[in-house]
């Protein structure tokens, strides 16, 4: 009896906690839309399209999952989700002014990169949604300096496109995402 009780006490810790990492993260579905277009606006919610894509994308991941590749010579899921990161870095630091550096994720867990990818998106998309100018967000690489439109064909459509790659990766190791997460509605249906 005493082993069942610790049981449920931990598997009703384990759901409390499981919650709670939902909550603490964005893109469980998508914020508001503005009342207004602006450019900051629209782009803040291209990002946000994209926050939620990612969750989806990459929540309920397994090792297996991880590991998966559909063939030698392409990225597995894991690389695939490392190179999202460096997008969100991407974009997080055009919206910051910054410039890029190379990242290092070696000493980052599969959940720490996750949540951080969420909220470099989240940030971005927050910034710029209080911006009417989004030409002052240039993608800086070294002297190098890109316009804004360089920010939309390049990491925001790119991270987009390999959001794609990790949905067919984890349905091909046998673990489909959610399809209650509507990306039309950014809601989840019940």
């Amino acid at each position: 009896m005493k082993r069942l009780i610790v049981a449920l006490c931990l598997f009703g810790n384990l759901a409390i906690a499981q919650e709670t990492m939902k909550e603490e993260l964005p893109y469980y579905e998508l914020p508001e839309y503005s009342e207004t277009y602006t450019a900051g606006t629209v782009a803040a919610r291209m990002i946000d399209g994209l926050g939620f894509r990612y969750y989806w994308a990459t929540e309920g991941l397994r090792d297996e999952d991880l590991v998966y590749k559909p063939s030698e010579d392409g990225r597995s899921t894991a690389e695939t989700v490392d190179h999202i990161y460096g997008l969100s870095k991407i974009i997080l630091n055009a919206t910051l002014k910054r410039a890029n550096g190379q990242a290092d994720t070696s000493e980052m867990t599969f959940l720490e990169q996750r949540k951080k990818t969420l909220e470099n998106m989240k940030t971005a998309a927050d910034i710029l949604r209080k911006s009417n100018d989004v030409s002052q967000f240039k993608i800086i690489f070294g002297a190098n300096e890109f316009p804004f439109w360089n920010q939309i064909n390049g990491p925001i459509a790119d991270a987009i496109w390999h959001c794609g790659q990790v949905i067919s990766f984890r349905r091909s190791s046998g673990n489909p995402y959610n399809s209650k997460a509507s990306v039309f509605s950014g809601k989840v249906r019940q």
